[in-house]
């Protein structure tokens, strides 16, 4: 039984034939395209559950793609990319990608990666209504959207866990590894940068003033704690 259908985007055939030598030994279908415009032809004919997408490529480049690709909710996209600053993650997470990794990597890293962007983080025992609202932002879990007024900005697939987690444990402080373990399992715990770079992408699309955030806050050292009484709206 396959593992998932991957759809590797990369104009190095290099990167794609390790690729698909790697993938399919752990078990996953692999088709791959050398551009994002191939890769858009790819994702409409083989319907792959995921994307690894590299950012920079001729043509139509990774970021232009991904936005494109971004329009099926049901695809995970992650992000290969040899730049490591935070900022260049952060822009790869707005254009919608789930995750982002940063070449090289190894192939544990990878396929954990890939595990985590394909794992769908059961409905807690807690249960969330499908839509609340905190002073001026409006969670829609059924929609994948929120808004702080008129305008609505959808939020990825990771992004809506981390923070449904959050809002599920509202005015709690959450450690670094419960969060990370709770949205992205058990392969997570000790990246705190990582996480870091999914926080500050989230608020940007939920706080007013994302420098000077209110609703999610950072407690030293520990975690984030989401302030506010969520109430269904």
């Amino acid at each position: 039984m396959s593992a998932g259908r991957v759809l590797v985007v990369d104009d190095e055939p290099q990167i794609r034939r390790i690729m698909r030598t790697t993938l399919t030994s752990a078990g996953y279908e692999v088709d791959d395209a050398k551009t994002g415009e191939e890769g858009l032809e790819k994702l409409r004919s083989y319907r792959p559950d995921i994307v690894l997408l590299d950012i920079n490529m001729p043509g139509m480049g990774g970021l232009a793609a991904c936005k494109e690709m971004r329009a099926d909710a049901h695809v995970a996209i992650i992000m290969l990319t040899v730049r490591n600053a935070e900022k260049d993650k952060v822009e790869a997470l707005d254009a919608g990608a789930d995750d982002f990794i940063t070449k090289p990597f190894s192939t544990p890293e990878l396929l954990a990666r890939i595990r985590a962007a394909l794992r769908r983080v059961p409905v807690s025992a807690q249960s969330t209504p499908p839509r609340i609202g905190v002073g001026q932002l409006i969670i829609d879990f059924d929609t994948r959207t929120v808004s702080l007024g008129p305008a609505a900005t959808r939020l990825t697939p990771k992004e809506l866990d981390l923070l449904r987690y959050l809002t599920q444990h509202a005015n709690q402080t959450v450690t670094h590894r419960e969060l990370l373990q709770a949205v992205w399992g058990p392969d997570y715990g000790d990246e705190v940068g990582y996480l870091r770079v999914f926080i500050k992408s989230l608020r940007k699309k939920i706080e007013p003033n994302p420098e000077k955030p209110e609703y999610i806050t950072t407690e030293p050292w520990i975690g984030y704690r989401f302030n506010g009484v969520p109430e269904p709206v």
